[in-house]
């Protein structure tokens, strides 16, 4: 249903507030979202300081109107899509960098900030803040924190998440609150800050964030292995974790996106699953890298290189970063269903690649797997041909079934992509329906109008 936005007027200067269907049709939908199930929102406003932040969603909570916080909708699960219309919040313009303080490593940026705009940022003090994801460039700091992201340097240095200190986050009732410290540690009452981290902008809406960084590594060594199977890969990756070889990067990718890489990305790899690897050190960085070779050598691999040229790593890591692009265009006749993102325990990543691989086979489809392997996240992609709709049901199915393995093997439905509104069925088979429970008190507590993105994360109850 549509809602009245009128009291929105005055309360921001009239060139950020918008109703044109244009910006609201570009504000309907995010990456992981087809056109027919766009949702426009009633208004569009661009808030650029806290306080605005603060008088829309208390207006809009008087009201009763809902708001969808929306920076660059590159999420891949509906999580910024105004289902129940209202307003979409655009954080976009609060870019800022505050405050850098190289002696504390730390900076201080708004939400609206890009995730490789911060490290331009502190780059000169020799820093950088390490867990970007693959996204970087075009997501932004306040959608990372919202749906607790992750990259492929978490295997050595975590989530995004882990870099945050401190939030300053505006509740729906307009209150502004802080949670954490920009202290390193603090036990200090209940732990908000990991609260809202991964709240999916459900429980409030970020307006600073206080990030701590890293001192850039001196030596980075950067490198490819391949093996006969995805499962001697799958093997090897889990064996250099456990042996706890100091890899920063080690990422898996199979047969299938091999061959999508060469045919759509211009690379010439070898025909075989492979997997690439970073190394980050400043002293003593061959011995780690002998210490991997040797765990591999250990699982069949059959080539294994590193270089310490910059130029050769990024051409090493171009097929790596850019090959979600090349999926949608690997076959005129086959589509690409929204990536799965599941993660199990490292001694389990073997386990979910064999099966899988079983589910591709069982059911005829092309399944694409790739993913940070050494932290157990694992990206699958079916691609199915959309007018058939008995394959469709087979990929829907497959889907489903990965997930709950990966649930049964002590992992999780979503490692860094967010519930949104595509993993909602999996929360109760993962958690309980306990813990369930106490999530929707949480929500109610912090929003108990439902005003603030709403139809997210938790299913509805009767679901």
């Amino acid at each position: 249903m549509s809602h009245d936005t009128e009291f929105l007027d005055g309360l921001l200067p009239s060139a950020r507030i918008s109703r044109t269907r244009a910006d609201r049709t570009e504000h309907s939908i995010d990456w992981g979202t087809d056109e027919a199930d766009a949702v426009l929102p009633d208004a569009v406003v661009w808030p650029e300081r806290t306080e605005e932040v603060a008088s829309v969603l208390s207006a809009a909570n008087e009201h009763g109107v809902p708001v969808t916080p929306y920076a660059a909708g590159t999420s891949l699960e509906g999580n910024a899509v105004p289902v129940e219309e209202g307003i979409s919040m655009d954080l976009s313009r609060m870019d800022d960098v505050h405050d850098i303080r190289p002696d504390d490593r730390q900076v201080d940026v708004g939400p609206g900030i890009l995730g490789d705009e911060v490290n331009e940022a502190v780059e000169k003090h020799g820093l950088f803040l390490p867990a970007l994801p693959s996204s970087g460039a075009i997501s932004t700091i306040g959608g990372m924190i919202a749906n607790d992201a992750s990259g492929m340097k978490t295997v050595k240095y975590g989530e995004v998440g882990d870099w945050v200190l401190e939030l300053e986050a505006v509740l729906p009732s307009g209150e502004v609150i802080t949670a954490g410290s920009k202290a390193i540690k603090t036990s200090a009452g209940y732990n908000l800050k990991e609260l809202l981290i991964g709240s999916e902008g459900t429980l409030a809406v970020v307006t600073r964030v206080t990030l701590q960084l890293a001192g850039r590594p001196e030596q980075v060594w950067g490198g490819r292995a391949t093996f006969p199977t995805v499962a001697d890969a799958g093997a090897a990756i889990a064996d250099a974790v456990r042996s706890g070889v100091d890899v920063a990067k080690i990422e898996l990718i199979d047969e299938l996106s091999v061959d999508i890489a060469n045919e759509h990305l211009d690379t010439d790899l070898s025909d075989s699953p492979m997997v690439f690897l970073e190394f980050h050190a400043n002293h003593g960085i061959e011995q780690e890298v002998e210490f991997c070779r040797t765990v591999f050598e250990g699982h069949d691999v059959e080539a294994f290189t590193v270089t310490e040229s910059d130029a050769e790593m990024a051409a090493l890591w171009a097929a790596r970063r850019e090959l979600a692009d090349a999926l949608e265009p690997y076959r005129d006749d086959l589509s690409l269903m929204t990536p799965g993102d599941v993660t199990v325990p490292i001694s389990k990543y073997p386990d979910i690649l064999a099966y899988v691989e079983e589910q591709a086979e069982e059911h005829d489809l092309l399944v694409s797997c790739f993913g940070h392997a050494g932290d157990g996240n694992l990206h699958y992609n079916i691609l199915v041909d959309d007018s058939d709709p008995e394959r469709l049901d087979a990929a829907a199915t497959v889907s489903k079934q990965i997930v709950h393995r990966a649930i049964e093997l002590g992992g999780t439905a979503t490692g860094e992509h967010g519930v949104g509104l595509g993993k909602q069925e999996y929360l109760e088979p993962e958690h309980g329906t306990a813990a369930l429970g106490v999530m929707r008190g949480i929500k109610r507590s912090f929003d108990p109008n439902g005003i603030l993105n709403p139809g997210k994360v938790l299913p509805d109850p009767e679901d």
